[in-house]
């Protein structure tokens, strides 16, 4: 993490979160005009970005792999005294519209959305150096993508704008899957800008470079190309993407893996359910699948305890990982009836070896996969993506897309928190659910 992100960091400690008043100003920082007049200010605001989005128990990385790890039942409470997560544990009507999860991952969110909005508008006005802008375009899409997406995994209706000031709250609602699509226009949008105009390396070397912005842009393309049932541009995204290329959210001493910190190493929020990674019978872990140890660690109190990419303060976190996109690709093919190519895609997960992943991450099991249909071969699919993916924040959608009982989740949508509700008429009605 270079020195521009450092001295972000500062700026945004003296930020509150601004989404209790629907306001997203930082009344104690410059203007707004003052704030977007320059390439470094521009610079400045994208990179507070991923630290908003990655950094602390606020951000969204830890809010996103919580929510999704204890509703899927991946992950238990240990301490009941933290109440918003014990919520969580409980599931059903316990989730209460003031809990400190729900709060912080709709404010977050829709903070990240509003000020990618402004580095969106600006850049073109104020950046001359075209190849400059298209890297401040394309950072600052990953982020308002990835925070609309998190809005359309966890609720089951998504704002239609972001209201910045008190007063001017009202704005509408449109349903989850509507939010992965306008999730896509933003990705698809910053594709044909760095098509035009290669990221340049003078924007490079001014943020972090732990994510490769155009293979990022593709792997979250195919996402949510796949959670919105856009079967065939999910395939044709995750086939853009280089598999051997990594994408991490960087941690260091300073911005630390919230997940590790809070979580790992104290023992006081959460930790695996089991070895079996919270799958029912008929989906868990095939005997001598490497991934278990990977992400499972075995102790004495509790005996499963967090590993994976959460075993160290300093430990990179992916933002998407190889086996995502071939379980994309399987799937794709095996949901457009192309079997074949399904399960040769689903194989190429099972058999890879740890060493062949350049994360680690690998299955390697000796027998290819049988199956028995289309179906048969969807549901080891989505158990593979459980496997693959655990602790991701991508199981709670992937429930709802595969049909899955509703008895393996606590809840399959969170209540709208009381920050938009009370300043917001237009706030629909909570899911029951």
């Amino acid at each position: 993490m270079n020195k521009r992100t450092l001295s972000y960091i500062a700026i945004l400690l003296g930020v509150a979160l601004a989404s209790c008043k629907k306001d997203y100003t930082d009344t104690s920082g410059p203007s707004s005009s003052q704030a977007f007049n320059s390439p470094n200010a521009l610079t400045d605001v994208a990179v507070g970005l991923q630290n908003w989005y990655t950094a602390g128990r606020g951000g969204l990385v830890y809010n996103t792999i919580t929510a999704d790890g204890i509703l899927t039942n991946q992950l238990y409470v240990v301490n009941a005294g933290n109440t918003d997560e014990a919520q969580l544990g409980t599931g059903g009507g316990a989730v209460q519209n003031t809990n400190g999860v729900v709060t912080g991952l709709w404010g977050v969110s829709n903070k990240i959305i509003y000020d990618a909005n402004l580095v969106l508008a600006q850049t073109p006005k104020i950046v001359t150096d075209k190849n400059y802008a298209s890297g401040l375009i394309a950072y600052a899409s990953v982020f308002k993508a990835m925070a609309i997406g998190d809005l359309a995994t966890f609720w089951d209706q998504v704002p239609t704008g972001i209201a910045d000031t008190l007063g001017a709250s009202n704005v509408g609602f449109e349903t989850a899957p509507q939010g992965y699509l306008n999730a896509l226009t933003v990705i698809n949008d910053a594709l044909t800008t760095i098509g035009a105009n290669p990221i340049g390396s003078s924007f490079l070397v001014n943020t972090p470079n732990s994510i490769d912005i155009p293979n990022t842009l593709y792997a979250l393309k195919a996402r949510y190309s796949l959670f919105a049932g856009n079967y065939a541009d999910a395939l044709a995204a995750a086939q853009q993407v280089n598999l051997t290329v990594k994408s991490v959210f960087g941690y260091n001493t300073v911005v630390t893996n919230p997940i590790f910190t809070l979580a790992t190493s104290t023992n006081n929020i959460y930790q695996p359910v089991d070895s079996a990674m919270g799958l029912p019978a008929g989906l868990q872990p095939d005997a001598g699948d490497k991934r278990e140890p990977f992400y499972i660690a075995i102790g004495a109190n509790p005996r499963y305890r967090i590993s994976g990419f959460f075993n160290a303060t300093n430990a990179p976190i992916p933002v998407y990982l190889p086996g995502e996109m071939m379980l994309i690709m399987a799937e794709c093919y095996t949901r457009q009836g192309n079997l074949v190519s399904g399960a040769n895609w689903l194989d190429s997960v099972v058999l890879k070896q740890p060493a062949k992943d350049p994360f680690g991450v690998g299955a390697g099991l000796s027998t290819p996969v049988t199956y028995t249909g289309q179906n048969d071969l969807l549901n080891q699919i989505y158990k593979h993506r459980c496997i693959e993916l655990f602790m991701g924040g991508l199981r709670l959608a992937d429930q709802r897309r595969f049909s899955r009982p509703v008895t393996e989740r606590k809840r399959s949508f969170l209540p709208f928190p009381f920050v938009e509700r009370n300043g917001n008429a237009n706030t629909p009605a909570d899911p029951t659910f």
